[in-house]
């Protein structure tokens, strides 16, 4: 029994107690991995043959080995939190410099990046005006908050029944501020490539048994479109264009040319009848649906398990604004702690493998939510009293070689 065994045991419960005491302190910090000291005993180097006689110096710390085991997720209802349920690390950028964590907890700068309390970016995919993903490359991911640019109407989808006991109108000339020289109408707005409104009126004229003649109003220009034709069934059977006389290209649809007055570009709709019917009973609508918007200014945007930044705007659309991807290393335990929630890369980790979430061995994302601490603060307080009793017990042994030393002393 010597000091050197008993010196190597204080410190490596020491270093117990530090690690546990690190465990306990972040017992509330967002993502963090509880580590476990891990020990290994010395021998004097010797070039001795036998083994039998040898006596060991003590013990010596070997490595911090930290449990990258899932934390407890909770729902805390910010946009901007997100929590990693699985395998992978956040990967963020600081001046060029990557790190990666499992801290979820980001918040918008004044420039619209999304960044952590320390100012690290949050990397991943980002997207283009049109909401189309590029995953050639991560870079810093910023929520836009420019206006969403609007959509011109190609086509309107129209499904309607006339009704086929409808009396021809009592004035032969269509006049649409005239009733009585149409037997049914409706309207629906459009809009133009500025995203200026474009009212749409349309009016059927029930010309004689099983035909109706269909004309389009926009901004006080009238367009006989043309012809309906309906069989003993009232199904749909035939449409005439009105400007050439001939069977429209397609059963259904006839092509509507507006010239919009706030300098937006001439546009051609094609309005789709197809599905419209002539049965006995009230004339009404079934489907009236087009296809443009207005512009429109972000309300929200949420985040989905594949990391897809979806964005919310105004005028009822949708766009994918970018897509958080996840680092995941063939060792995590060999990556450098930085502290402050951020690991670094190294030889001994293996070289990030970068994907989205969900896909092979990377973990998925769940938004509005954060990934507790995996602390145990049960166990990591009775491995307290244990390291406290490993250091007692060392103590001890270097006060019984004092009194060993004090004896041979007195002799």
């Amino acid at each position: 029994m010597g000091y050197q065994q008993g010196l190597s045991g204080l410190a490596a419960s020491s270093n117990d107690l530090d690690v546990i005491g690190n465990n306990i302190a972040n017992a509330n910090t967002v993502g963090f991995k509880q580590s476990t000291a891990q020990f290994a005993d010395v021998y004097a180097n010797t070039i001795a043959t036998a083994v039998g006689n040898q006596i060991g110096l003590g013990a010596s710390l070997s490595t911090v080995q930290q449990d990258f085991s899932q934390g407890t997720i909770t729902t805390t209802g910010q946009a901007l939190d997100v929590a990693i349920n699985g395998n992978g690390f956040f990967q963020m950028s600081s001046n060029g410099t990557v790190t990666y964590s499992r801290n979820g907890v980001f918040q918008l700068d004044k420039n619209g990046y999304i960044t952590d309390a320390t100012g690290h970016d949050l990397m991943g995919y980002a997207a283009d005006a049109t909401g189309v993903i590029n995953t050639a490359a991560t870079v810093p991911l910023k929520v836009p908050t420019t206006n969403i640019a609007p959509l011109a109407t190609s086509s309107i989808t129209a499904q309607l029944n006339l009704n086929a006991q409808a009396t021809a109108p009592t004035s032969s000339t269509f006049d649409p501020s005239n009733s009585n020289s149409y037997s049914y109408s409706t309207s629906i707005t459009g809009y133009d490539s500025l995203g200026g409104t474009q009212q749409v009126n349309l009016y059927f004229v029930q010309n004689s048994t099983g035909s109706a003649e269909v004309y389009a109003v926009n901004g006080g220009t009238t367009t006989d479109m043309g012809t309906m034709a309906f069989d003993s069934s009232g199904n749909l059977t035939g449409t005439t264009d009105a400007s050439t006389g001939t069977a429209t290209s397609q059963l259904g649809q006839f092509q509507l040319n507006i010239t919009p007055t706030d300098g937006a570009a001439n546009q051609t709709i094609t309005v789709d009848f197809t599905g419209t019917t002539q049965y006995g009973g009230t004339s009404g609508v079934n489907n009236l649906t087009q296809n443009g918007y207005a512009s429109g200014s972000l309300s929200n945007f949420s985040i989905g398990s594949d990391g897809t930044i979806t964005g919310n705007y105004s005028n009822g659309q949708t766009m994918a604004l970018g897509q958080i991807t996840l680092a995941n290393f063939n060792n995590p335990n060999g990556l450098l702690n930085l502290g402050g929630n951020q690991f670094q890369e190294t030889s001994a980790s293996g070289v990030a493998q970068v994907s989205t979430p969900g896909s092979t061995n990377h973990g998925t994302l769940t938004g509005g939510a954060e990934e507790a601490s995996n602390v145990d603060l049960t166990n990591q307080l009775v491995d307290l009293i244990t390291a406290q009793r490993n250091y007692q017990a060392n103590a001890q042994t270097i006060k019984t070689q004092q009194t060993v030393d004090q004896t041979l002393l007195q002799m």
